[in-house]
């Protein structure tokens, strides 16, 4: 019915002269293509970590001694009573429904009273949205508290997925750089420095990827209060509280500065803390009204996350935290033995790492020279250098906004990375 009105009626006004005619020659000329992928989308960077780690992982697959420091995350199996569980979730019918898309209640009510236990901040399970991974959880909360337009400060380095998702979401990402001067930490100067009137969102990110760097507790609450009085958002990232080392202290920005709370979003997960990046399980938590908001776009974006999953995370937040504290001593370990070698490499310049599981050398002092017959300028070009050279897939500055700089990840074996590093030593030293 509906399909036969409308050309009768555009028939008609032609024939009453209020449409002009359509042409044979109209009717021969295609219209214009339309691109196949929408620009939306199609401008969306490839995940420069998980090329590099897919190429290295390739590399090793073909029988290449490629030693790989790309990747973010655990070198230890998620620990046994978490698995038990998950055995137990997929064996129970109940789990293979589906569930409420915002999460398991008993999983909600678990992470409200682990982020209780772990950053002194008391939240109800309704301000909690379990996601699929840390990444749905950030593209949720800024799907929901951006418009177009809508600027959001973004200090650099940065993790790469941060300004995809804000683009995705409208948003305009603020870059607001860092460097080693200052051990890779933003000042509220510079926050002001970057702000206009169209700024909404401030993304605070302790312990960092990549850097490593660790804001102390003053500096969290100093910026808290100016973003507080300034009326902005804050999207604060805590997927490494659990790992940080020496005299650093992980600080929760709306525990400091409660005034907050209502203008901010806390991204979290047990990705890091306990060796579950395959499991997919993210969180955010936020004022009721975002949460409700943000659950809305989860319901039509993946509806539940893996019940399999839930309940293994469900294991994972209601535990202790044994299996994070070995962890961390062999992160601490490898993370003093990485930065030696690496400062002990010419024209390499490395602060110590506070917190997470990398180092971000400047290798500035490295590009131009000669290396083994290439002279690259850039780090990307040095990074494609180290691979195809010696084998060692690291990740360079361009991916996380600042140039000069790689990326290396100490989440892998104590004799690789020995390896890894001591190979790139010798590259670069001419050996």
């Amino acid at each position: 019915m509906y399909g036969l009105a409308a050309p009768r009626a555009n028939h008609r006004a032609r024939r009453n002269g209020r449409m002009p005619a359509v042409t044979a020659d109209a009717l021969a000329t295609p219209p214009p293509a339309k691109p196949r992928v929408s620009a939306r989308v199609g401008g969306i960077a490839e995940s420069a970590t998980l090329a590099v780690d897919a190429r290295a992982k390739a590399l090793k697959a073909a029988g290449r001694p490629v030693v790989g420091f790309g990747a973010g995350e655990p070198d230890f199996p998620t620990p046994d009573y978490i698995v038990a569980a998950a055995v137990a979730a997929a064996r129970d019918p109940r789990w293979h429904r589906y569930t409420p898309a915002g999460g398991l209640p008993e999983l909600k009510a678990a992470v409200a009273a682990k982020t209780l236990r772990d950053s002194g901040y008391a939240v109800e399970p309704s301000q909690v949205l379990i996601s699929n991974g840390g990444k749905q959880a950030l593209y949720n909360a800024f799907a929901t508290l951006l418009d177009p337009g809508d600027e959001v400060l973004l200090p650099a380095p940065y993790w790469t997925t941060y300004p995809e998702s804000i683009r995705l979401a409208g948003g305009v990402p603020v870059e607001v750089m860092t460097d080693e001067t200052s051990g890779y930490l933003a000042t509220v100067g510079q926050l002001e420095a970057a702000c206009t009137p169209a700024t909404k969102v401030l993304v605070f990110v302790s312990p960092s990827n990549p850097t490593g760097a660790v804001y102390p507790p003053e500096q969290v609450a100093e910026i808290g209060r100016w973003a507080a009085e300034r009326g902005l958002w804050v999207v604060t990232d805590e997927i490494y509280e659990h790992l940080v080392y020496g005299t650093a202290r992980f600080a929760s920005l709306p525990t400091l500065v409660p005034e907050l709370a209502d203008r901010c979003v806390v991204v979290n997960g047990v990705a890091k803390t306990y060796a579950m990046t395959g499991w997919r399980v993210g969180w955010m938590i936020g004022p009721v009204d975002v949460v409700t908001a943000a659950t809305n776009l989860q319901s039509h974006a993946t509806s539940n996350v893996a019940n399999v999953s839930q309940l293994a995370a469900l294991a994972a937040v209601s535990g202790d935290l044994s299996a994070v504290a070995e962890m961390r001593a062999a992160f601490d370990r490898r993370r003093l033995t990485m930065t030696a070698m690496l400062n002990a490499i010419p024209g390499v310049s490395c602060p110590e790492p506070l917190g997470a599981f990398y180092c971000y050398p400047s290798v500035k002092g490295v590009l131009g020279r000669d290396v083994r017959g290439h002279r690259p300028t850039t780090s990307a070009e040095l990074a494609a250098v180290i691979l195809d050279e010696v084998e060692v897939a690291v990740v360079p500055g361009e991916a996380f906004g600042t140039p000069g700089y790689l990326r290396l990840s100490y989440a892998l074996g104590d004799d690789d990375l020995v390896e890894g590093v001591g190979r790139i030593h010798r590259l670069l030293a001419g050996l």
